[in-house]
């Protein structure tokens, strides 16, 4: 373990290294921090720091820079993650406020992310398994077309036009909407098909055929994999963050969703934030990347991650804040529809 006056060095070496891009010297250190010792001492804190492999020297006449062991004990000992000004927080309210539906609330979060952190913002989709029916709306579009609209708690809204259908008259259409809602409606999805299995034969013979069309497109909707729809947003940011591993590799992992998804990790505590630098992460390509993420869902239960991906030479606490915030925000949002 590193006594305080050491952890205090390492501090100012990750600070001054992200913010200059430079390696950091002990006359620099000295000049810029109050650290109230002399530069000679700093010089051998910092002997210790590179022998214990919480700093490096990248060549023979240059400073020190953090390694990824460094940067790790940076992120474990922070004691509060920056704050988002009162201006930034209106944005983020007033941006996301504005989106109608889950599908505008995943592209407004991903801009915003990408805007507030300046690095590659991920969103994932709430996962199919943790949402449940809240209506199902049927809408007549002529005498042989229904429209079907699925909308979740979540927020997610499915919309799939029925054709071919015998003739669709008003009264049969208000019969299959309310049964369809006295057996679905607070159903979680994984649990709707089982719900509705006998409906088809259980409806008036002049309804069957309907019954049967919409159940098969509802299905159908309820199988597709939106718990692997990942969102990507901000990648043009990738040209300004001088990674050490080359830029290709980070784009080739970056194109696959279940790198993305993997990246985010499993779905956990809302309130938790997950750092995760360097040769931590799974992919050769992405070890000199930093992947900061964060929960979001209704109440204790998570329904998916956002995050971002960046250098390891990253400002972790704004960073975390900025990914908190907005996972907080998402999260009232759904709470609240």
């Amino acid at each position: 373990m590193l006594d305080d006056r050491k952890l205090a060095v390492l501090r100012a070496i990750v600070e001054d290294y992200v913010s200059t891009n430079e390696p950091v010297g002990s006359k620099a250190l000295a000049e810029r921090h109050s650290l109230g010792v002399s530069p000679a001492t700093i010089r051998n804190d910092m002997v210790a720091l590179e022998e214990e492999g919480y700093i490096a020297q990248p060549h023979t006449s240059a400073g020190r820079i953090p390694t990824d062991k460094g940067y790790r004990l940076f992120v474990d000992r922070l004691s509060t993650v920056k704050p988002l000004s009162a201006a930034e927080r209106r944005a983020i309210e007033t941006f996301l406020r504005g989106a109608v539906d889950l599908d505008e609330i995943v592209a407004r979060t991903v801009r915003l992310l990408a805007q507030l952190t300046r690095q590659v913002a991920i969103v994932q989709y709430p996962s199919l398994t943790r949402s449940y029916v809240q209506h199902v709306e049927l809408v007549p579009l002529g005498p042989h077309r229904v429209m079907m609209v699925l909308i979740t708690n979540t927020g997610r809204v499915e919309q799939r036009v029925i054709d071919h259908l015998d003739a669709v008259d008003e009264e049969g259409v208000d019969r299959l909407r309310q049964v369809l809602n006295q057996t679905t409606a607070g159903q979680w999805l994984t649990d709707v098909p089982g719900a509705v299995a006998d409906l088809a034969a259980q409806a008036p013979p002049e309804d069957r055929q309907m019954t049967a069309s919409v159940l098969s497109v509802l299905l159908e909707t309820l199988v597709e994999r939106h718990e692997e729809k990942v969102v990507l947003g901000g990648t043009a940011n990738l040209a300004r963050m001088g990674f050490t591993a080359g830029l290709r590799d980070v784009l080739e992992a970056l194109e696959e969703n279940v790198v993305l998804i993997r990246l985010l990790g499993e779905a956990g505590d809302p309130s938790m934030l997950t750092v995760s630098i360097g040769a931590e992460n799974p992919y050769e390509g992405l070890r000199g990347t930093s992947i900061v993420s964060a929960g979001y869902g209704m109440g204790d239960q998570t329904l998916a991650k956002l995050g971002v991906v960046g250098p390891t030479r990253m400002d972790y606490p704004g960073t975390m804040g900025a990914v908190r915030a907005v996972a907080r925000y998402i999260s009232s949002i759904l709470a609240g529809q």
